[in-house]
């Protein structure tokens, strides 16, 4: 039976969705979240947050030799750390990773979450075998940490969700441990599809037209949230200014898969992977439950940002 085409989603599902499951697995699991994604050489290499069957968030490492068949392995790279200063902020669980490399590093933001709340968590590694926590840095209730690959006017710079305002807004670091000097970016819009709360999904991507990111918007509805896929540009030397901004999602979900889990309706990402060809892979969780792929070219999300009105 031939699958349906959805005309008006920019981002296209692969056909073999999901493409990881919690009967992918080796061990047992709760369910799977969300996966940073990034290509080293020619392998591509998600991190998936998994939930234990007790009900706490560690990360895995899934590898895979074409981007669309993975193996997860059965020990975290990322987990919660048991004693010292990380502890009490991460006595729930790590999660909902964003890769970047920069200069020659390879960085993760992750959401340490504990009783007290949320806060961002820095990670480093070179070859995805061992990671090393570098610290928590950001101000409570914040998450939705994505660094950008090059630094900005001489200093590092990422985005972020306070969770006050449900805004995405960018901030500014000499070190990459103290943070500052921060502008908001973007704003939730009345009337829109990302009305009520929005934040940074994939970390910042160069092209030509400058900085693509991938955020996701959530509207309530009668029956809850929708929680959508949407795509902005950002000005490549002044990333705080909006040079377009899709008016309409570029993934919504519509799939069983994307519909029915521990979230319902609900397309999420953390990373997303540029081809040498234009094609953008977007690894996204659907429902909080498995990890999909959508596949769009580049000039399919800034024909859909040109086409919007010039209200951002």
């Amino acid at each position: 039976m031939r699958r349906r085409r959805y005309g008006p989603d920019v981002v296209h599902r692969w056909e073999g969705n999901p493409i990881i499951t919690i009967d992918d697995l080796s061990f047992r699991c709760g369910d799977i979240r969300n996966a940073g994604a990034v290509k080293v050489g020619q392998e591509y290499i998600l991190l998936v947050t998994i939930e234990s069957l007790e009900g706490f968030f560690s990360i895995y490492p899934a590898r895979s030799a074409d981007g669309y068949y993975f193996e997860v392995e059965d020990q975290p790279i990322l987990a919660p750390s048991e004693r010292g200063p990380f502890a009490i902020y991460e006595e729930l669980g790590v999660l909902d990773p964003r890769i970047s490399l920069l200069e020659g590093t390879y960085y993760i933001f992750y959401d340490a979450f504990g009783l007290p709340g949320y806060r961002l968590g820095l990670a480093r590694t070179q070859d995805f075998k061992s990671v090393e926590k570098m610290g928590l840095i950001s101000e409570p209730d914040t998450k939705a940490g994505a660094l950008f690959p090059k630094k900005i006017k001489g200093k590092y710079a990422r985005l972020e969700r306070p969770w006050v305002g449900n805004n995405i807004w960018i901030s500014f670091s000499e070190d990459l441990e103290y943070w500052g000097w921060s502008e908001v970016v973007m704003t939730p819009r009345a009337g829109f599809w990302d009305s009520n709360r929005i934040g940074v999904a994939t970390p910042p991507l160069e092209i030509e037209q400058g900085w693509l990111i991938i955020y996701y918007g959530i509207k309530q509805t009668s029956s809850g949230p929708l929680i959508r896929l949407g795509a902005a540009v950002l000005d490549m030397e002044n990333p705080q200014n909006v040079v377009g901004r899709t008016n309409v999602p570029i993934l919504s979900p519509r799939e069983e898969y994307e519909r029915i889990g521990d979230v319902n309706n609900l397309v999420f990402s953390c990373g997303a992977i540029i081809e040498p060809t234009g094609e953008v892979k977007i690894y996204y969780g659907a429902a909080n439950s498995c990890i999909s792929l959508g596949t769009t070219k580049i000039e399919k999300i800034i024909e859909a940002y040109m086409e919007s009105e010039k209200e951002f």
